[in-house]
C-alpha cells in the first residue's frame, strides 16, 4: 500500500549504476553495453550509456546532496573530461543536425544542471570550456518536428546559465512550437497528428517543466504546472493494481520511465494525487519489471519489455537506450521528509471509466481483476507512417491493456487480427486501419471510423465501444462490396505456454492457467469462431493465442456486434437489437443505445429508476 520507500529507490539506482560501470571504456567517457547495436554506431551507443546513466546518477547524487561514494562522482566527472576531449579515443561524435547524441545532449545538460555545485563546479576553467563547446554544437541544429525540439530549448538553457553561448531565440521557439501541439486536458501529441502514448508525459511535459525549473521563468513554469496538474488526473488511471502500464504506444523498453511525470507532478507541486498515491503507483511500477526480468540478472535492463523482446524495439534503439528508465528517479530530488515518502499509502480507486477526449482514449479498469483497458479512438501516429509500410500495431488497434500486447510478428503487421475489425476481400486482401477518424467519446462509449481501399473496391468501418464493468461491447458498421467477410478480434493472450482454446459457434474463449481470460462472443452477424497462435509475437510470453469472429458480408452496410473480454471474473450475457441503431441489454438490467446515421450518438438507460443519461 505504501509503495517503495526512499531507500529502495536509492539502492535501485545504486544496483543499476553498479551493473553498468564494467562496461565503461578508458575515462568512463562512454557505456559500451552488451546487445544489438543501434543504426547511430558503435560511438553513439556508448554516448547513450554515458548519457542515460548519468541522469540517474545525477538524481542520485542531487537527491543525496552530494552524500554519495566519492567513486559515483569521480567516474562520471572523469567521463566528462574524456569524453569532451576531441583527442581521446573515446571522445563523444559532435551534435549535428538531426543526429542521435542531440537526444544524449539533453540528459547531459540535465544531469550537470542537477549536479553542479559537486561536479561541474569544480571542474577546471579549461575542462568546462570543453563540455561547453561540445554542447554548444546544439545551437543551429536541426531536429525533427517532435520532442526533439525541446532538447535545444534544454541544452542552451544550461549553457546560458553557464555563461556560454546560446540564442535565446532557438529556447522559446522551441517552447512556442509545442503549443501547436496541444491538444488540451493536459495531453500533448508528439508533433502533428494524433501521435498520443508514454511521450506526452516522459518528454512533453517532462523537459518543459524542467526547462522552467532551470530557468526560474515564472510565467511558463505557471502554464505547464497547470497542464502537469490535469493531465496526471486522467494519466494515473494507465496503471494497473499491479503497477503494470497500459502496454502501449514506441519506445516502450524505456518501461518504468512511464512514472516519471508522476514524480514529475510531486516535485514542482503540480499534482491532483495524494502523496500516497503518488508512491503506491510509482513503487509498483518499479517492483512490477523487477519482478519479471528487468533488470536481468546482470543487473542490466534489456532491449524488450519485462525481459528482451526485439519485436518491440525500434530500430534507432541501442544497448543503453532502455536507460531512459533513468527518468523514473526523479524523485530522489524529494528530500528524504517529503510526503511523499512518509504518507501513509493510498488503496487504488474502485472500478474506473475515464473519457480521454484529447488522445480519443476511453479507459476502463476492474478492480476484481486488476486489468486497466486502453480502448483506442483516437491515437494512430498516421502522419509519422511511410508509405508502403504496414500500420504499427502499437498504435492501430483498437484497445490495448496492462496485461496483454498487441502482436508483434510479420503476419500480424500484415494481417492483424487482435483487436482489430478487418474487411477481407475474396482474394484474401485485407482492410486495414491506418488512419483514425474519430466519431464521437463519451461517459461509456467511444466511436471512430477508418477507411481502406481493396481490390474490389473501397471499404469502410465505423467501431463503436461500449463499455460496462469488464466488458466491452463493439458495435460495427461495416460498408463494402458483396463477397466479402468481416474478422473482428479480441485480445491476444500470452503465457510460457500455449494458453487454452475453446471454440463453440460464434464463440471463443483463450485462457491461461492463472484464470485470465480473453474472450469474443458474437451478437450479431457473425457466424464461426476460431484462434490464430504464435509463437515469439508477444512481449508478455513466448505462446500467445488470440480470438477471433467471422462474418459473411453480402454489400452495401451491414451491422456487426461483438462482445469484448479480458478479465479473470465471469463474462456475463449481453444482447444486441439491431436496427436503425443498436441497443445493448446488458445482464444486469443496463441498456445502451448507439446510432451511427445521421448522426452519432449514445444513450444509456441505468438499471435503477434513476434519470436517463
Amino acid at each position: 500500500m505504501t509503495g517503495a520507500t526512499r531507500a529502495h529507490w536509492e539502492a535501485a539506482a545504486d544496483r543499476l549504476l553498479d551493473a553498468v560501470t564494467p562496461y565503461a571504456t578508458d575515462g568512463f567517457a562512454q557505456y559500451r553495453l552488451p546487445g544489438r547495436p543501434g543504426i547511430a554506431g558503435p560511438g553513439s551507443d556508448g554516448l547513450e550509456g554515458y548519457a542515460r546513466t548519468f541522469l540517474l546518477a545525477a538524481f542520485r547524487i542531487a537527491g543525496a546532496r552530494g552524500d554519495v561514494p566519492p567513486a559515483l562522482l569521480e567516474r562520471y566527472a572523469a567521463g566528462l573530461v574524456a569524453g569532451t576531449d576531441p583527442a581521446h579515443p573515446y571522445a563523444w561524435p559532435p551534435l549535428t543536425d538531426m543526429s542521435q547524441p542531440l537526444v544524449e545532449a539533453a540528459s547531459i545538460a540535465l544531469a550537470l544542471h542537477e549536479t553542479r555545485p559537486w561536479l561541474y563546479d569544480r571542474l577546471t576553467g579549461a575542462q568546462q570550456e570543453r563540455v561547453v563547446h561540445w554542447l554548444s554544437g546544439m545551437i543551429g541544429a536541426r531536429t525533427p518536428p517532435n520532442n526533439w525540439i525541446l532538447f535545444q530549448a534544454v541544452v542552451e538553457q544550461f549553457l546560458a546559465d553557464a555563461g556560454g553561448p546560446h540564442e535565446p531565440g532557438e529556447i522559446t521557439g522551441a517552447l512556442d512550437r509545442i503549443e501547436d501541439w496541444y491538444h488540451g486536458d493536459g495531453w500533448y501529441s508528439d508533433g502533428a497528428g494524433q501521435c498520443f502514448d508514454y511521450y506526452s508525459g516522459w518528454a512533453m511535459h517532462l523537459y518543459p517543466v524542467l526547462w522552467a525549473r532551470m530557468s526560474g521563468d515564472t510565467d511558463r513554469a505557471r502554464r505547464y504546472a497547470g497542464r502537469l496538474h490535469t493531465f496526471l488526473d486522467q494519466y494515473q488511471h494507465l496503471f494497473a493494481d499491479n503497477g503494470a502500464p497500459v502496454h502501449q504506444g514506441r519506445s516502450l523498453t524505456y518501461r518504468f520511465a512511464t512514472v516519471a511525470p508522476l514524480w514529475l507532478g510531486a516535485l514542482v507541486g503540480a499534482t491532483p494525487l495524494s502523496p500516497g498515491t503518488t508512491s503506491r503507483i510509482t513503487g509498483a511500477a518499479l517492483r512490477y519489471f523487477a519482478d519479471r526480468g528487468a533488470p536481468d540478472e546482470r543487473g542490466l535492463l534489456p532491449l524488450g519489455w519485462h525481459g528482451a523482446f526485439a519485436p518491440v524495439v525500434q530500430p534507432y534503439s541501442g544497448p543503453a537506450s532502455p536507460y531512459w528508465a533513468s527518468k523514473a528517479f526523479l524523485g530522489l530530488l524529494l528530500p528524504a521528509g517529503h510526503p511523499v515518502w512518509t504518507a501513509p499509502g493510498q488503496p487504488p480507486a474502485g472500478d474506473v471509466v475515464q473519457a480521454m477526449p484529447a488522445p480519443g482514449w476511453l479507459v476502463q479498469s476492474t478492480r476484481s481483476d486488476g486489468v486497466v483497458r486502453l480502448i483506442n479512438h483516437g491515437s494512430d501516429r498516421a502522419r509519422k507512417a511511410r508509405p508502403g509500410v504496414p500500420p504499427d500495431p502499437l498504435y492501430l488497434r483498437l484497445a490495448y491493456s496492462s496485461h496483454t500486447g498487441p502482436q508483434m510478428d510479420e503476419a500480424s503487421h500484415t494481417d492483424p487480427v487482435d483487436n482489430h475489425v478487418a474487411v477481407l476481400a475474396p482474394d484474401g486482401t485485407v482492410a486495414l486501419r491506418r488512419r483514425i477518424s474519430r466519431v464521437m467519446i463519451a461517459d461509456g462509449c467511444a466511436a471512430s471510423s477508418y477507411e481502406d481501399v481493396l481490390p474490389t473496391g473501397a471499404v469502410r468501418v465505423v467501431v463503436a465501444s461500449v463499455v460496462h464493468g469488464p466488458l466491452e461491447a463493439r458495435i460495427v458498421q461495416v460498408t463494402a462490396p458483396p463477397g466479402h467477410r468481416v474478422r473482428a478480434g479480441g485480445y491476444a493472450l500470452a503465457g510460457s505456454r500455449p494458453p487454452a482454446v475453446e471454440a463453440e459457434g460464434a464463440a471463443v474463449v483463450v485462457s491461461r492457467p492463472d484464470g485470465l481470460r480473453s474472450a469474443v462472443h458474437g451478437l450479431h452477424g457473425f457466424s464461426g469462431a476460431a484462434a490464430r497462435e504464435a509463437v515469439g509475437a508477444d512481449a508478455f510470453g513466448e505462446h500467445s493465442a488470440t480470438p477471433y469472429l467471422i462474418g459473411e458480408h453480402p454489400g452495401g452496410t451491414r451491422w456487426y456486434v461483438l462482445l469484448v473480454a479480458l478479465t479473470s471474473g465471469p463474462v456475463r450475457s449481453c444482447s444486441a437489437q439491431v436496427g436503425t441503431g443498436v441497443t445493448l441489454r446488458w445482464h444486469d438490467g443496463e441498456q445502451a443505445t448507439v446510432t451511427l446515421d445521421p448522426a452519432p450518438s449514445f444513450q444509456r438507460r441505468p438499471a435503477a429508476p434513476t434519470a436517463e443519461r
